[in-house]
């Protein structure tokens, strides 16, 4: 039961960290009159990269926990990391696909 605690965590985190930066960096544009939803569009993917990385609460423990796992056997601590991973992924793909969806694509 933790690990869908876990998965759903990581999905929204990520989610929410490219709607939030897109949304608020297309703030800017307000103030150099440019389109909002322009700069929405530039920023989103840029930040699905680093949304991935913070949903994983940084990379090192990750690595780490893959490295062990890979090393000693350990194949459920290997799915459940993968597992986090893909699940960070979806989040910030899906916080993406809504980005393109509210600006009217590319």
């Amino acid at each position: 039961m933790a690990i869908l605690h876990d998965l759903s965590l990581s999905f929204f985190t990520a989610l929410g960290v490219v709607l939030g930066g897109s949304l608020i960096g297309a703030l800017s544009a307000f103030v150099h009159l440019g389109s909002p939803l322009q700069s929405m569009l530039i920023l989103a993917r840029p930040i699905k990269l680093w949304a991935i990385v913070v949903a994983l609460g940084g990379t090192f423990s990750t690595i780490q926990a893959l490295d062990t796992s890979v090393w000693t056997g350990e194949v459920r601590v290997l799915l459940q990391q993968l597992a986090l991973i893909l699940s960070s992924f979806l989040g910030a793909s899906v916080g993406y696909w809504l980005i393109l969806m509210i600006a009217g694509g590319e």
